[in-house]
């Protein structure tokens, strides 16, 4: 059994230890038992579970695993804290707000020789797996991904490329990896209101000409949109054309009995009872879109918003 600590009580540390405590039957996460709770505030105790001091998490021997529920502009902080304790992490996304600093802190665990894990549960719902196997196999000709959403404190979640980066992340996932090509912003924060329009384009689409036997790349336009502000809802909307069809709705799905944090930490339970490894594919994806995210924000300081 591997002792584990949830560091961040908001909705998703609790859903993270409603999981633990109730793990799914017959799979890896039985393994993992929870110890306790960190939190910056005082609150007792939560689920019959004890609250501990950040320092009694890191120097427990009985605590061997980290899960780091906390808002982005901290996960650096604890990520390297835990990882320095010869402790397992998991964290959400983004695992940092830059992709030196991601870098770094998966160095650090290779040095430790530790799992470090990053959540990325967009990935893992049934309607992105169903969008997923619509795109497969066809020829982009222009895609689109358009966001809305309510107001974001930025001081907590960071520039708006980081605290999207999982609509991001779906583009990567689908078409490959993207090259920046320019963004215009947006911006009323009075009104609490922003707008980022990212322009990118494909970088690995191979086509091969029959006739003259080489390859031609074969660049196609992708355009990342995140809008937030008051009485804005929470929404996706795509236009992905094709050369065979056009997808412009993310397809309807019934929910899956096993919720998104639980299937997440089953990933991670796998990785830390050596049944599944972190790949390198999986590293390379997170690290080019937090490098997109330094390019976008590097664009932003540079050109001021309208």
């Amino acid at each position: 059994m591997l002792g584990v600590v949830v560091v961040g009580i908001g909705i998703a540390g609790r859903v993270r230890i409603r999981d633990l405590l109730n793990p799914l039957p017959n799979s890896p996460i039985e393994n993992l038992k929870l110890m306790g709770f960190v939190s910056r505030r005082t609150l007792g105790n939560i689920e019959h579970l004890n609250q501990i001091t950040l320092d009694e998490a890191l120097h427990s021997d009985e605590v061997k695993v980290a899960i780091i529920s906390l808002e982005n502009q901290v996960h650096e902080e604890y990520v390297r804290k835990f990882l320095n304790a010869g402790k397992h992490v998991c964290v959400e996304y983004p695992m940092a707000l830059s992709a030196a600093v991601a870098r770094e802190l998966w160095d650090l665990a290779d040095a430790k020789g530790k799992i470090l894990h990053v959540e990325h549960i967009e990935l893992l719902t049934a309607e992105y797996n169903l969008l997923k196997q619509k795109v497969n196999g066809k020829e982009l000709i222009e895609g689109t991904l358009h966001f809305t959403g309510g107001p974001l404190d930025r001081q907590r979640t960071g520039f708006p490329a980081f605290s999207g980066i999982s609509r991001l992340t779906w583009l990567v996932d689908l078409f490959g990896e993207l090259a920046f090509k320019s963004a215009i912003f947006s911006e009323n924060q009075k009104q609490q209101y922003w707008k980022m329009t990212v322009h990118f384009h494909t970088k690995n689409s191979r086509f091969k000409w029959v006739v003259v036997l080489k390859y031609s790349l074969l660049l196609r336009p992708v355009i990342w949109i995140e809008e937030r502000g008051p009485g804005l809802r929470r929404e996706k909307h795509i236009n992905f054309q094709f050369k065979s069809d056009i997808l412009d709705r993310i397809p309807a799905v019934p929910n899956n009995h096993v919720g998104l944090f639980m299937k997440d930490l089953n990933l991670f339970a796998q990785k830390l009872v050596g049944q599944k490894l972190t790949d390198t594919f999986e590293k390379k994806r997170i690290l080019h879109c937090l490098g997109l995210a330094d390019e976008i924000k590097a664009f932003y300081e540079q050109t001021p918003p309208n």
